[in-house]
């Protein structure tokens, strides 16, 4: 009997909790992706792994999938992810992010919270970015570079285009298999994870003005670090003190071409950043606890991805339209949010009442919608429908759009002078 439901389990791309026993050591490259095979391998029914790309090396940059509907986007169902180990020497968010995965798929089906997150959620999850700075680092190591750069010696979480000031230095492979990765995906929310510090920091990196969704963003932070008791002291690494373990990116120091500016500007995918060990890259006897202590700050954390208002833009004939604007007044970001191919937007705001503005050529919608606490994992649904248009794409113009893989470029200083306009002219609309 227990035979025959094993078989059953197995046809249903699910296995039995004890299928799968992850240890508590650092998995080099080679045995990292045995593991995510074998996941994929046992959960073939919600899994899906592929390489984003290559490293400097030739190593495979590994992202496994996870969902009802793991192989591509189904309208509704929002993109999460979480990155780890871009600083090769810091491999602690490596091995949470595979103890994630292995949580997730062993009680999928048996655990209703799970189930519902999957069955709700496509979760991406990368394991390392930089897998050649890995293989070159060695542990214990707390405080040494050994490792942290990729092997051409750059910075990943400097290397994307930035927003502020001219990035001049070469994209490298890793960073560009990262940004059409997320160019291809509509990706919602994301998490990035690093070491030498514990705090949740969220963006800007590159400047000290407030981003428009100030208060989204600092409330995933205190989400996460609220749920990990050690990041939540304020646990002193070194000199710096974090109130609630949470910091503003450029109030603790400034950087050029970060990944969670790249994200949330050009991308429009909301992105925070974990600092989750003092040690960048401490002894394997301590991940069990770092597993432990992180566990429910990455649940949490996901299911922040159902957050406020998602839907489509439609015309009259209930076609989507891709590439309109999807404003919320008061808050207009750099880059403005676009719809997605399917018409789709994914906002993610807190309870209150806003007013959006939907543009679509020469032709506007406005409406105030009032968001509710949201008790279940689905964001409130609302489709925004044009009269008397044509299902014609919005022209890209001023989209923020990157070309070329170039890390510098007038789009840049084109984003700065549209939000520089778009202010001036809500002043004086205002002073009118």
């Amino acid at each position: 009997m227990m035979a025959t439901a094993a078989v059953t389990l197995m046809w249903l791309g699910v296995l039995p909790l004890f299928a799968q026993t992850l240890d508590f050591s650092y998995h080099n490259s080679g045995q990292l992706e045995t593991v995510l095979k074998n996941f994929n391998s046992n959960y073939p029914a919600i899994t899906y792994l592929h390489s984003i790309g290559k490293s400097v090396e030739g190593r495979d940059l590994w992202v496994l999938v996870v969902g009802k509907y793991p192989n591509k986007h189904t309208i509704g169902i929002p993109e999460f992810k979480y990155v780890a180990n871009m600083h090769g020497n810091e491999p602690v968010g490596r091995e949470i992010l595979l103890h994630l995965i292995e949580y997730l798929l062993t009680n999928y089906q048996s655990d209703a919270d799970i189930t519902q997150l999957i069955t709700n959620t496509r979760i991406h999850i990368m394991p390392s970015m930089n897998p050649d700075g890995f293989e070159a680092s060695t542990p214990p190591d707390c405080d040494s570079l050994n490792g942290r750069m990729n092997k051409n010696g750059y910075d990943l979480n400097r290397n994307f285009p930035d927003a502020f000031e001219e990035n001049t230095d070469p994209i490298q492979p890793e960073t560009k298999a990262v940004m059409d990765w997320i160019t291809n995906e509509s990706f919602v929310l994301s998490a990035n994870f690093h070491g030498g510090a514990m705090v949740a920091s969220y963006p800007y990196d590159n400047s000290y003005t407030t981003p428009p969704d100030n208060d989204v963003l600092s409330y995933l932070a205190q989400l996460y670090a609220k749920n990990n008791a050690n990041i939540y002291s304020g646990h002193s690494c070194s000199s710096s003190v974090f109130n609630n373990g949470v910091t503003n990116g450029a109030t603790w120091y400034e950087i050029k071409g970060g990944m969670q500016d790249y994200n949330y500007i050009f991308r429009q995918c909301m992105e925070i950043t974990l600092e989750v060990s003092c040690c960048k890259y401490p002894d394997a006897s301590a991940l069990q606890g770092f597993w432990n202590d992180n566990k429910v700050s990455v649940m949490d954390y996901m299911k922040q991805v159902h957050m406020g208002i998602k839907g489509q833009v439609l015309d009259t004939n209930g076609v989507p339209i891709e590439n309109a604007v999807v404003d919320v007044q008061g808050r207009q970001r750099i880059c403005p949010y676009r719809t997605n191919k399917n018409g789709e937007y994914y906002l993610l705001l807190l309870p209150g009442t806003y007013t959006f503005d939907v543009k679509m050529s020469d032709k506007s919608i406005q409406k105030t919608i009032t968001i509710q606490q949201s008790s279940t994992l689905s964001a409130m649904t609302y489709n925004f429908q044009f009269i008397e248009t044509t299902s014609s794409p919005m022209p890209a113009t001023g989209s923020c759009t990157l070309t070329g893989g170039s890390n510098n470029g007038s789009t840049l200083q084109v984003c700065l002078l549209m939000v520089l306009l778009r202010t001036v002219l809500v002043l004086l609309h205002n002073t009118l």
